[in-house]
Order: structure tokens, then C-alpha cells, then sequence
């Protein structure tokens, strides 16, 4: 894998699949090495695919300061990157809790992004988080199924505290549009991939103020693509929706079907719908 030096001489990695233009991808998780985005649903046949390992994630290296752990503090770590590629701008896609690294770059360097595609994505940033109401209306759109009321049930125990791998086991169709072999395989393989004290620094205290983000994303010329899950309720489609209103160039598309992870659900419509937009910003 290839490896550059960040500001504070923290060394990260990334992966390049596909052909074409480059597509900076940036994870979610929060903290998850970036294999689980695999090629993106086939998108990575018409775009080169730059898949980054987040500071302490997959193949990156670990910082000396934890603290750095922090999304704002990661922004510099984005800005790294474009130099090593270089890039004079650069179109990105983000997954996730991804999407606020993403928005806080765009506010940080909004001359230096051609097209940015959100993919289900949070918005503490924004001041746009999902509530438990949201995420139990969503739990509940595959209501009586034995598969999908277990699935419920646990997700209810989830956000009343019982925060365990068996209830997270349990929950987990919810987060895929079927749960079918591929989706029960990503599922499993994401408990080794997540940086847990990442994680939990990653939205710490002083990473950013709501307001200024929001004033400084007026400046983003370039067209953004929040792309968001029917079934999904991290964002339901109407949060998704203030999220691209809250972008001067925000275009909204809710994928059928679909829950967190859209590319598994419908590889081709999901590469589809974002290879068009990235091609002509529609």
C-alpha cells in the first residue's frame, strides 16, 4: 500500500483500485479501515478509487498523540493527501460518520474540491444528528418479520444502554438493505476493522462549532451528492435532506431499498446514480 507523511510526520495509507479520474474515499465508523467500502458497488470501473486508512486504522500508523484523533484535527490529514497526489482539486466521497471528516474539509478548503458524494451520512458537524426517534422509526419500517422484529428488539436495548456485541449481532439486518450472504459476511468482518479509542475521541469536545461550519460551507462552489438510504434511519431520508439543504450546491437522492450501506444493496444503481453524478454533477 502506498504511505505518505502527514503533518505531524504520522505516516498513513491508502489503496488505489479501478481506472480513471481519482476519487479520494474517506471511511466511516467512526475510525473503520477503509476495506469495508470494497470497490464501492463496481465504481471503481470507471474512477480510481483512493481508499484512505484514517490515522490508527487499517494499515496507517498510530499518532503519537491521541488527541489528534479528533475529526477537525484530521482535516489536515486530507489536505496531506491531495499534496501527495497532486492534486489541484480533487473530487471526494465520504460514507457515514465519514461525511463530517468530509465537511469540515469542505469548510476548511472548499477551492481545493471538485465533487464531494455523501453516502449515508452523519452530521454531528452540522448540528444534524439522528435521534433514537429516528433510528426506531427506521428499525421498524421491516416490522413483522421474526428476523426483523429481533432486530428491533435489540436496537431498542442498543439505545437504552445495552451497548453489546451480541446486541449489535442481533440488530444488524437493520443496517443492510437484505440480509443476504455478502451483507451477513461485511457485518461480520467489521468488528476488526473499527479503532475503538479512535472512535471515541473522534467527536470529542472543541471539534468544531455548527455555526461557523455552516457559514463556511456557503462558500463550496462545487455540487454535492447526499445520497441516502429508504430503510436507513442514520440518516432517515428527511435529515439527509437538511444536509444537502444546508450545502449551496446539495442534491438529495434516496436509494430504494436501501439501508446504510447502499453499494451492497444495489451495487449497480448505487454506482450508477454516483458515476453519473461525478460525471456531470447531476
Amino acid at each position: 500500500m502506498p504511505i505518505f507523511a502527514t503533518y505531524d510526520g504520522t505516516e498513513l495509507a491508502y489503496r488505489t483500485l479501478g481506472e480513471g479520474p481519482p476519487l479520494v474515499c474517506l471511511p466511516g465508523g467512526a475510525m473503520r479501515a477503509s476495506r469495508y467500502l470494497g470497490d464501492l458497488g463496481g465504481l471503481a470501473a470507471d474512477r480510481t478509487l483512493i481508499l484512505l486508512d484514517l490515522r490508527g486504522t487499517g494499515e496507517s500508523a498510530v499518532p503519537a498523540d491521541a488527541a489528534t484523533y479528533r475529526a477537525d484535527h484530521q482535516v489536515a490529514d486530507v489536505e496531506a493527501l491531495r499534496v501527495h497526489l497532486g492534486l489541484e482539486r480533487m473530487d471526494v466521497l465520504a460514507h457515514s460518520a465519514g461525511g463530517n471528516l468530509a465537511l469540515l474539509y469542505a469548510a476548511a478548503h472548499p477551492e481545493r474540491l471538485g465533487r464531494t458524494v455523501l453516502v449515508t451520512p452523519t452530521a454531528w458537524v452540522l448540528d444534524l444528528a439522528s435521534t433514537a426517534r429516528d433510528r426506531l422509526a427506521a428499525a421498524r419500517l421491516r416490522a413483522g418479520t421474526e428476523l426483523y422484529d429481533t432486530a428491533a428488539e435489540a436496537y431498542v436495548r442498543i439505545l437504552g444502554g445495552a451497548d453489546t456485541d451480541e446486541e449489535w449481532d442481533r440488530a444488524a439486518p437493520l443496517f443492510y438493505g437484505r440480509w443476504d450472504a455478502a451483507a451477513q459476511a461485511h457485518h461480520a468482518a467489521g468488528g476488526h476493522e473499527q479503532n475503538e479509542e479512535a472512535a471515541a475521541a473522534y467527536a470529542g469536545p472543541g471539534a468544531c462549532d455548527p455555526a461557523a461550519v455552516r457559514a463556511a460551507l456557503r462558500r463550496v462552489a462545487g455540487e454535492v451528492l447526499v445520497l441516502a438510504g429508504a430503510l436507513d434511519g442514520n440518516p432517515p431520508p428527511g435529515l439527509a435532506e437538511r444536509i444537502a439543504a444546508a450545502l449551496p450546491a446539495g442534491i438529495l437522492h434516496v436509494q430504494p431499498g436501501a439501508a446504510h450501506f447502499p453499494w451492497l444493496d444495489d451495487p449497480a444503481g448505487f454506482a450508477g446514480r454516483v458515476g453519473r453524478f461525478l460525471a456531470t454533477g447531476a
